[in-house]
């Protein structure tokens, strides 16, 4: 049994060292000797189309003319969402909007100001 640690990647227990890199033989992944046993778990929270996270209660604009289904009006480009609400769901977003109303939105469809 190896003393090596599993592939942070793919959880291999078939890696080898390298001289100051470990290898996976099976992923292809390489790390160095010196980091954590633990990999870093980058937080899965709602980002908008930019990459930034979102919080609840910031202020976004809408990046793509958005139309309102069950109705003729549309969401302009630019339009400023105040305080939003982050949900579970397939849309990130509940949020007011001023004309039309209440609202759910896709966070790609949002950037944060």
């Amino acid at each position: 049994m190896s003393d090596l640690p599993n592939c942070p990647e793919c959880g291999s227990e078939f890696t080898y060292d390298d001289g100051l890199q470990l290898v996976c033989p099976e992923c292809g992944h390489e790390w160095s000797r010196d980091a954590g046993a633990e990999p870093a778990v980058e937080e899965a929270g709602v980002r908008d189309a930019n990459g930034n996270p979102l919080a609840d209660g910031d202020t976004v604009t809408v990046i793509k003319d958005l139309r309102v289904k069950g109705s003729s009006s549309v969401v302009k480009v630019g339009t400023r969402v105040k305080n939003i609400r982050l949900v579970d769901g397939d849309h990130d977003i509940d949020c007011r909007i001023e004309g039309i109303g209440a609202m759910k939105l896709k966070s790609e469809f949002v950037k944060k100001v």
